[in-house]
């Protein structure tokens, strides 16, 4: 039986730490990707919503991650944007 993703995040996050290895803050957004795309980020919402980690900066800062739905993506293919500069995300960002 799977562990409930909350469980498993924080399962994760408590592995991380032990090691004291990674940087204060990124080293715990592999955790966090999996987490939401555990919880499929909106799976029940609609449109659906897509985490992306490490989104760069679009004139405001770095934020941790962006919040896309599937108009911003290429038909068919969850994980490829459309554009180069698809524009901000439209859900909004992980901070």
């Amino acid at each position: 039986m799977n562990a409930h993703p909350l469980h498993q995040y924080l399962a994760d996050c408590r592995t991380t730490r032990a090691i004291r290895a990674g940087t204060p803050e990124t080293a715990y957004y592999t955790a966090l990707h999996a987490l939401l795309t555990a919880a499929r980020c909106g799976r029940d919402m609609k449109p659906r919503v897509t985490c992306v980690m490490g989104f760069k900066n679009r004139g405001a800062g770095m934020p941790d991650g962006g919040l896309f739905t599937p108009d911003q993506f290429r038909r068919g293919e969850d994980t490829t944007l459309k554009d180069a500069e698809v524009g901000n995300p439209s859900r909004g960002v992980v901070e």
